[in-house]
């Protein structure tokens, strides 16, 4: 049965097939203090360490004549070795004493940190993974409402990110630009892109 026949129905874990090293036992290959690589069987992945977690935020700023801004990030990635554009996000409970924070608390920190904006309230819209094959990390996604500037913006002392408020219009355009100049693009983007071309 497909996904869009009416009456699907979500099988049940019994029902499904587990990976043939589901069961075997988990090795830790190497930790860090924010990531620990780990093996189960045939398997290599990385997680989070000290049980930390994400949260990623979805912020649209919209003008006075109805004109939706999405509200993206950009920072040097060493990983990636480039200048990555990105939607705020920011680690939940790794500062010591916050490691019961919410991901809505830490929602609105990091995104005042990053862009200068605070919000009225953040709306939880779930967990996702971004990698499973290779990362078992999961973020929460919260969508900003009531946005506000306060102030630049540009995270802690110890990071040097540019805020960028995009037109949802002009954001094809100004990812392909962005991809152009040699610079990276965090997948979480396409939400926006896709959104458009979708009610094309």
């Amino acid at each position: 049965m497909s996904a869009d026949t009416p009456g699907f129905e979500i099988p049940d874990t019994a029902d499904l097939v587990r990976d043939m090293d589901a069961d075997k036992p988990e090795e830790v290959m190497w930790e860090g203090k924010f990531i620990t690589a780990k093996r189960r069987g045939r398997w290599e992945y990385v997680g989070r360490s000290r049980g930390i977690r994400a949260a990623a935020i979805i912020a649209i700023d919209t003008d006075p004549s109805g004109e939706p801004h999405v509200i993206l990030v950009s920072q040097y990635r060493v990983p990636l070795g480039q200048f990555c554009l990105e939607i705020p996000a920011g680690l939940v409970g790794d500062d010591e004493g916050k490691q019961g924070e919410a991901a809505e608390d830490a929602a609105l920190r990091e995104l005042e940190e990053e862009t200068g904006y605070t919000a009225e309230r953040m709306e939880n819209l779930g967990e996702f993974y971004s990698s499973p094959g290779m990362v078992s990390e999961c973020f929460t996604l919260l969508r900003a409402h009531g946005l506000k500037k306060v102030s630049a913006g540009g995270g802690t002392d110890s990071e040097n990110i540019i805020t960028h408020r995009v037109a949802l219009s002009e954001l094809p355009r100004f990812v392909a630009d962005w991809r152009a100049a040699g610079h990276g693009v965090d997948v979480r983007i396409s939400l926006f892109m896709m959104s458009g071309l979708l009610t094309k």
